[in-house]
């Protein structure tokens, strides 16, 4: 099983020495390259919020809820922090800032901004859109840093790098899934096509329950935007192909419990087909405890 904490930014992050921490300020010091662009694990002792946040009120149940994700999965997306001598004041990602503190976690995942430092980091972003290497979620949020950091337009983004504007806007809702979905298409578990399958959906539980089923029946994407159309009108006619292609995987398996146990099996199974029953069929009592003795 891959490891669902898998680091940001494929080895970008790196623990800021106390001496870049002193020395570089600016665009223009030795050293703000590594800065400029990257992901660097800044220690939560060195983060203070920014006073003039106009956010005061962070509701606790839900720092409490983000708190465990990040327990579970890591910090998915790194906060944004402006560097002030040796401290740094928090532009944005307060509410994980937080939850990070309440998770027990001593350093958090940053993109760091220096002063002067935009049209360097307006080129790095750019730049970063072309590795082969990023995978989907890395380059949503590359897409997000340069329209709501540098304030590039969708149209000039798209002149920029050479991509439609649809693909930019469908990459960059994959970042509203929630963070164990897009933890799963960092770490290749799932696709792309399958965040933007779970993504059609707007109930977030019915994505839940899409993202179990790509997971335990191992849908491709075709079959997933087929069960996405099922989840949200049951009486389509994809829905009824999707049901169709599902119902064949249950076909498959009641064969294989009938084969080991030589007795008639049924699998029933609800609309979406994430929740069912099997029913085995005995005549008396000697057939059950045949069952009985296959199943102990």
């Amino acid at each position: 099983m891959k490891d669902k904490k898998r680091a940001m930014g494929r080895g970008l992050g790196a623990i800021l020495s106390a001496e870049s921490k002193a020395t570089v300020n600016t665009a223009t010091d030795e050293g703000a390259e590594n800065f400029v662009g990257n992901i660097m694990e800044v220690s939560i002792e060195d983060i203070y919020p920014n006073p003039t946040q106009p956010r005061t009120y962070f509701d606790e149940k839900a720092l409490n809820e983000l708190a465990q994700s990040i327990t579970n999965l890591g910090v998915i997306q790194p906060i944004t922090l402006r560097k002030d001598g040796e401290k740094f004041e928090i532009i944005s990602g307060e509410r994980r800032f937080r939850a990070s503190k309440i998770a027990g976690l001593t350093t958090i995942p940053a993109y760091i901004r220096l002063v002067n430092d935009q049209e360097l980091l307006e080129m790095a972003l750019v730049e970063n859109i072309q590795r082969e290497d990023l995978d989907a979620i890395e380059i949503a949020l590359t897409y997000h840093r340069l329209l709501e950091e540098i304030g590039l337009t969708q149209e000039n983004l798209s002149q920029r790098i050479g991509k439609d504007r649809s693909t930019i806007t469908n990459s960059m809702r994959l970042l509203r899934l929630s963070p164990d979905i897009q933890n799963a298409i960092r770490s290749g578990e799932i696709s792309a096509g399958h965040g933007r399958a779970i993504i059609s959906l707007e109930n977030e539980e019915h994505q839940q329950i899409l993202f179990d089923l790509i997971i335990k029946e191992k849908l491709n994407v075709r079959q997933s935007e087929q069960a996405a159309t099922a989840l949200k009108n049951p009486k389509s006619p994809a829905a009824k192909r999707a049901k169709a292609e599902l119902s064949n995987n249950y076909k498959r398996a009641q064969k294989t419990i009938a084969d080991i146990l030589d007795v008639k099996v049924e699998i029933k199974t609800t609309g979406t087909g994430k929740k069912g029953k099997i029913v085995l069929d005995f005549k008396n009592e000697d057939e059950l405890e045949y069952i009985l003795s296959h199943i102990k």
